[in-house]
C-alpha cells in the first residue's frame, strides 16, 4: 500500500469515527418517546405512591457529578406543577434495576404517567425545556401542568 492510499484510508476511518459520534452526540439528551407497555411498580424502586399526575423518576449514582443539577432541575418542574412527583433511584448499589431499566449511564430520566408507564426516557443531562415540553404532553390527559 503506498503512502497515498494509506492517508486516503485513515482519512475514511476518521470521517466515519467523527460522523458516528456526532450522531451518537445528537442523539444524547433528547427526548425518546417509547411504546407504553410497562408500569413501574414504586414499591420496588423504595417509594409509596407515584404522582397523581405524572411522575419524574431519575437514575442517578454516588459518583455522578451531573446528578446533583439534574435533581434540582426536576425537583423545581415537579415543586412548581400540582400532582408531579420527583422520584431520585440510587443504582450505585442496587445493580437489579439499572439492568432492569436498561440504564447505561446517569443521569437517565424517565418520565412516567399517572398510571406509572414509561412515556419518555431522557440519557443524560435533559434540558428544563424539553422536560417541561414532554411533561406537558404526558400530562395533557390528567388535567395537570
Amino acid at each position: 500500500m503506498n503512502l497515498f492510499a494509506g492517508a486516503l484510508v485513515l482519512a475514511a476511518l476518521l470521517a466515519v469515527t467523527v460522523g458516528v459520534g456526532l450522531a451518537l452526540r445528537w442523539q444524547q439528551n433528547r427526548p425518546r418517546r417509547l411504546n407504553p407497555t410497562e408500569v413501574v411498580d414504586p414499591q420496588r424502586l423504595g417509594a409509596e405512591s407515584l404522582g397523581e399526575n405524572a411522575t419524574l423518576l431519575q437514575f442517578s449514582t454516588e459518583m455522578c457529578g451531573r446528578c446533583p443539577g439534574v435533581h434540582r432541575t426536576l425537583g423545581s418542574i415537579a415543586g412548581d406543577r400540582d400532582g408531579v412527583m420527583h422520584l431520585d433511584v440510587d443504582l450505585t448499589h442496587r445493580p437489579d434495576i439499572a439492568k432492569h431499566f436498561h440504564v447505561l449511564q446517569t443521569p437517565t430520566t424517565l418520565i412516567l404517567d399517572r398510571d406509572g408507564v414509561v412515556q419518555t426516557r431522557f440519557g443524560g443531562t435533559p434540558s428544563r425545556s424539553a422536560v417541561e415540553l414532554e411533561l406537558a404532553r404526558v400530562t395533557a390527559g390528567a388535567g395537570g401542568v
